[in-house]
């Protein structure tokens, strides 16, 4: 008697953080790769960076308002963009576009109040003194989050 193998899935449900840079886009074809497979649902998430403003430096209120809406507009179309590939692709997807804070902080809350199972992220593989002075988003969301972290070296 022939037996029939069930296709187990192992993630429901999948979220790719991206920063939109060129160590983003392994990670991404990553997650949709198991997002297919698994029929998951795939949520493409960007943490909005804080704007670097100079302390002593003046900008007036308004100046600074279109600054920020300016760079969530900009950071909107790219997260679009993203979505609409991996919805071509034939993934159910969305996108969240997270306002401004520590984005491993933002990531590992979103990814625990969603239930997801895992998270895929790029690394840009720095070590180091580059690495303690810039520091790593993606080995603070091995340390902090809740389920597992997959992480693409670009």
């Amino acid at each position: 008697m022939p037996t029939t193998r069930r296709s187990v899935r192992i993630f429901r449900r999948i979220i790719h953080a991206t920063d939109f840079s060129p160590a983003s886009r392994p990670a991404f074809r990553k997650a949709l790769e198991l997002a297919r497979k698994n029929r998951a649902q795939l949520t493409v998430v960007h943490v909005l960076p804080v704007l670097p403003i100079l302390p002593d430096a003046y900008i007036a209120a308004t100046t600074y308002n279109e600054l920020l809406r300016g760079q969530r507009i900009g950071a909107q179309k790219q997260l679009d963009r993203l979505v609409g590939e991996a919805k071509a692709a034939g993934v159910r997807t969305e996108g969240i576009l997270l306002d401004f804070g520590v984005p491993a902080d933002r990531l590992t809350r979103l990814a625990k109040s969603r239930r997801a199972d895992v998270i895929v992220m790029g690394t840009h593989g720095r070590t180091g003194l580059r690495r303690a002075l810039m520091g790593s988003v993606a080995a603070r969301v091995l340390t902090m989050a809740s389920c597992p972290v997959l992480t693409v070296r670009a």
